[in-house]
């Protein structure tokens, strides 16, 4: 057979020779666009023709591109012609400036024979993978006792095709420690333990801990430290000034969720739409947070509307990035470059998005109020009397405004030409004589009071609101006065029609010093009279509503949406700019998924969180599934988590992964429960974990699951294992972020002064996921441990191996301070010879007895410790905590023992 690529290729008459030649040598097969075009051409053509160039008006992103005409007047694929394609004759030419890909390396034989068959067959399209619905996945046709349930069928015939065999189950002491890390991310307690430890029947056992694990209150924590990281959470605001934020109530709800397993549609729907569900519960609100997490920027001459817009388009990117696996945040700025989303779906989606009432505002509106039960009380009995005397629309009204205090006005806009100075965060204004602010679009429609809150440095002159102009009609006005913290005044004016224009007016009659006068605006809110003049109870429910808008009541940023009269309009972003605004969009969803909205989905988050959660959606249960995988095994059956587009890494075990995705949602209706005791009590995942030399050069990297994973634990899980074994580990749940022990010098808050201040008796001993969160100084030894700085959705922790955290767990003084205690709790057992001890502390970590060569090393430490401090006794007395306390040099020879123990490979990994 002669070589297609020995021809000589001189002309467009030799391309079609060659191209009849390839056919009639070649038995020629069916071309998978997916398997066999996609990846050609992400890699060697989409670069110059696809979602960010279109070289010559030509792309292969979306087949009505590639076979649209291109700059040259005719289309560069002619299907079923390749003799006459353009896009196949510039893979063989000759000249240099034709040759394609241009200044690269040109296609290989088998690269061309491939996209030249392909044109021949019609150049038909595909979508990829994971873009198609999800559908029942027939089982494999395979039989063994080892296998368990459905889900070992797939990764049992995997093996077979390879010619490898599963591992041996591993014993009990390493499946409780596994299973334990994994579904609670602690130890069990000991008569939970022991309860499966000394069972005769080992399945029956397993089964039960396994249920007793999911039922455990410490399983919520577990799992929501996982999607902390996807919610971007953190205690502070982000960017350079960082300060505190006040949303610990959204992880306190997020574990709630997980532990009353919330099905997965109705937890992703509550975060995305809460607000906007029917009579939305406090903690609705609360799950709404999950899109306030985004960083927010309170420094001086930053423009609240640019750090607005990066919070909304922030949402986008964390829903698609983190819900969905795909990497959607560069169509902000052009098509997607390798996946079918085309530029202006962004602004689309972003829509959703867009509607909401905060501003990037200092006081972080709006706010949800946690009342109290007493105040919850007063707010109920309040809002039943606002029905009785006016309607059922007012007291929702109200209600939403003493919960949250909406709808109200934040910012102003400052009228240049009247000396009003608007301040850092457009709400301080700096006043002199007769200077004006404005209120930009107020709706006065139905509007006769107007409610706002102030403070002033000093008292003196007066304010005044106007309608349309500076010196347009008088609404009210009201001496200026000052007092402890924020006014609340009420202002009542004639009733206005439609929108307009407000202007605060200041003139400084009888003022101190009034170029010095500063004003600060919190909120501005116009809404109806209070309800009810005249009826019973007039009176004392107008104080009622009063008293809780100023009430104090801690409170959580979430979200709200913009009244009709505030509604955004939505435009593309041209090149992605916020400022450079084209054409208006409406909401939307791409196309390129190949399902439509529900019916009946309103055009509100509410019908966004229904698209999400529609089993139709092909990607929301593959990613949940996929994640679940990753958390037990190390790796998800697709690699890269963030990505399950044409450029993130194929799935190992692709119809296993859709039958869990059906699973999930079909038989399991959402259940993260179900699915993880589904996973857990696979044979796959009960495998003892040691490495064969057949298994190190047949699959080094343990991609068909012929044997357990070994797993270095979380940052969290280090912790939290540390604190649990020695025996100080507080099982304290919810509330304020705690403060742990960590050097001086972590923090610099220049803007506030902020200190690191440790906190005391148990408080310092609680989980890791309540420890405070700054994103700029994250905790330190978290982040030795690949813990996410959550300034952005992080959908996964990419683990590594450091001698930095050998130097953390060797040499942090709280995990020294672990080490004490666990030789206390040692000590407590009775036992006198230091090897006893050893191999006592040895059984408390593992559940297994110690093995000889490895007593024999720690033998040795012991003895050279005890030598050492017997010389030393000032430095006993400093390794003890304690440097003017004489210490037993036998004690402190046993901490450091202990904490050498609590770094083994065994103790810091999941075998």
């Amino acid at each position: 057979m002669v070589s297609k690529r020995k021809i000589l290729i001189t002309s467009g008459l030799a391309v079609a020779v060659a191209l009849i030649l390839f056919s009639f040598f070649s038995a020629e097969k069916q071309i998978d666009f997916n398997v066999d075009v996609k990846p050609i051409l992400n890699k060697k053509c989409i670069s110059c023709h696809g979602g960010v160039k279109q070289q010559g008006g030509f792309s292969v992103l979306f087949r009505e591109e590639a076979l649209a005409v291109t700059k040259s007047g005719k289309p560069a694929i002619i299907p079923g012609h390749p003799e006459e394609s353009e896009f196949i004759k510039r893979l063989t030419a000759k000249d240099p400036e034709e040759r394609m890909p241009y200044k690269h390396p040109a296609l290989d034989e088998d690269e061309i024979d491939i996209l030249s068959t392909w044109v021949k067959q019609g150049a038909k399209w595909g979508d990829h993978w994971a873009y198609l619905p999800v559908k029942d996945t027939e089982l494999p046709d395979v039989d063994n006792k080892w296998i368990r349930n459905n889900l070992d069928k797939f990764i049992y015939a995997k093996l077979e095709e390879n010619d490898l065999k599963p591992s041996v189950q591993a014993d009990r002491a390493t499946l409780l420690r596994r299973v334990s890390l994994d579904l609670i991310g602690m130890y069990p307690s000991e008569k939970i333990a022991q309860a499966y430890l000394k069972a005769k029947d080992e399945d029956k056992a397993y089964d039960i801990l396994v249920d007793s694990l999911l039922a455990s209150s410490h399983y919520g924590e577990r799992w929501a430290s996982m999607w902390l990281d996807i919610a971007r959470y953190a205690d502070t605001k982000g960017y350079e000034s960082d300060p505190n934020r006040n949303i610990w109530a959204y992880r306190d709800w997020v574990i709630k969720a997980f532990n009353k397993d919330m099905p997965y549609n109705q937890f992703i729907t509550d975060q995305v739409a809460g607000d906007l569900l029917p009579n939305p519960t406090d903690a609705q609100y609360i799950a709404t947070a999950f899109s306030r997490n985004t960083p927010t920027n309170d420094e001086g001459g930053t423009d609240n509307e640019e750090f607005r817009t990066a919070a909304v388009l922030d949402r986008v990117n964390a829903t698609w990035e983190g819900l969905m696996s795909t990497t959607f945040s560069c169509v902000q700025c052009h098509a997607h470059p390798y996946d079918p989303f085309k530029h202006d779906e962004y602004y689309k989606f972003m829509s959703y998005f867009n509607n909401t009432r905060d501003e990037d505002v200092p006081a972080e509106y709006p706010l949800l109020k946690q009342f109290n039960d007493s105040l919850t009380t007063e707010l109920h009995q309040l809002t039943n009397w606002v029905k009785t005397v006016s309607s059922e629309r007012r007291a929702k009204e109200i209600n939403l405004f003493l919960k949250t205090g909406q709808p109200a006005i934040y910012s102003t806009s400052a009228d240049s030409l009247k000396n009003a100075v608007i301040g850092n965060n457009n709400i301080a204004l700096f006043f002199r004589n007769n200077a004006v602010a404005r209120l930009k679009h107020v709706d006065l429609q139905d509007v006769d009071q107007m409610i706002f809150k102030y403070s002033s440095d000093r008292p003196g002159g007066r304010m005044s609101l106007h309608i349309d102009a500076p010196n347009g009609p008088v609404l009210t006005s009201w001496p200026l006065a000052v007092g402890p913290g924020y006014r609340t005044v009420y202002v009542d004016f004639k009733k206005q029609k439609g929108i307009h224009d407000v202007y605060i007016r200041y003139s400084n009659t009888g003022a101190t010093k009034p170029e010095d006068l500063v004003v600060f605006f919190d909120w501005f809110h116009f809404s109806q009279q209070f309800p009810g003049k005249g009826k019973p109870g007039y009176e004392r429910y107008k104080k009622t509503f009063n008293d809780l808008l100023n009430a104090y009541a801690p409170t959580t940023p979430v979200m709200i949406e913009n009244p009709a009269a505030m509604k955004r309009k939505n435009h593309v972003f041209d090149r992605g700019a916020w400022t450079s605004k084209g054409k208006e969009v409406q909401v939307g969803v791409p196309q390129s998924l190949a399902y439509a909205m529900p019916k009946n989905a309103p055009e509100n988050r509410v019908g966004l969180a229904m698209w999400l959660s529609d089993k139709r959606n092909p990607l929301v249960s593959r990613t949940m599934v996929n994640r679940l995988w990753e958390q037990l095994h190390g790796a998800g059956l697709v690699e890269t988590l963030e990505d399950m587009g044409t450029q993130g890494m194929a799935p190992t075990h692709k119809e296993l992964l859709d039958y869990m995705a059906y699973q999930f949602m079909h038989k399991y209706n959402w259940s993260v429960k179900k699915m993880l005791k589904e996973l857990v009590m696979m044979a796959t995942y009960r495998q003892d974990s040691k490495v064969s030399e057949e298994l190190k050069e047949k699959d080094l990297f343990n991609k068909f699951y012929a044997r357990a994973s070994r797993v270095r634990l979380s940052a969290e899980q280090i912790r939290d294992q540390c604190l649990g074994i020695s025996g100080v580990l507080s099982a304290k749940m919810y509330g304020p972020p705690v403060m742990p022990w960590q050097p001086e010098g972590i923090w610099f808050s220049p803007y506030n002064g902020a200190k690191w201040v440790k906190s005391a008796n148990e408080d310092q001993y609680r989980r890791g996921i309540y420890t405070y969160w700054k994103r700029t100084a994250p905790y330190p030894s978290a982040i030795a441990f690949d813990g996410a700085s959550r300034e952005v959705c992080s959908p996964r922790r990419i683990r590594t191996n450091t001698p930095l955290q050998a130097l953390v767990t060797l040499n942090d003084s709280a995990y020294v301070d672990m080490a004490r205690h666990f030789v206390k709790r040692i000590q407590q057992t009775g036992e006198k010879d230091a090897a006893l001890k050893i191999a006592k502390g040895y059984s408390m970590m593992l559940y297994k007895p110690i093995p000889k060569n490895r007593l024999k090393i720690f033998e040795e430490l012991y003895a050279k410790a005890l030598s050492t401090f017997k010389k030393d006794s000032a430095s006993a007395s400093a390794f003890m905590g304690d440097p003017n306390k004489q210490v037993r040099p036998e004690d402190a020879a046993m901490v450091l023992v202990a904490n050498a123990m609590l770094n083994l490979d065994e103790v810091v990994t999941k075998n």
